[in-house]
């Protein structure tokens, strides 16, 4: 996403959570595309005290991304397969990147 998103103009603390709707409108999409990616299992809504789902400004980050995806004309449920995998691979490296990183001899964690 670019600086000049909605998104990345509004703080984090005077907005921790947005409505569906008002996340919808933010993406640029419908109400039926976040509930397609949260039935895709990509993200789980907050819920707010009167059982509303809420979007987090990180949600809306991932959900960005998904429908970068579908715009380009892969399924919302391959979408959210991909982002899933991407965040397991960046995972993967930055652990592999730590590991190799520690002093010859060092085997980690539980070491006495």
């Amino acid at each position: 996403m670019t600086a000049e998103t909605p998104l990345d103009r509004i703080d984090d603390d005077d907005y921790p959570a947005y409505t569906m709707g008002r996340a919808a409108e933010m993406l640029g999409t419908t109400p039926a595309f976040l509930r397609a990616i949260g039935e895709a299992r990509l993200i789980t809504p907050l819920r707010s005290e009167g059982g509303h789902r809420r979007y987090s400004r990180y949600q809306l980050r991932i959900a960005a991304r998904a429908r970068e995806l579908v715009d380009q004309g892969t399924p919302v449920e391959a979408a959210c397969r991909i982002i899933i995998l991407e965040d397991q691979l960046e995972e993967a490296r930055r652990i592999n990147e730590e590991l190799r990183r520690r002093p010859a001899g060092r085997s980690g964690e539980g070491d006495a």
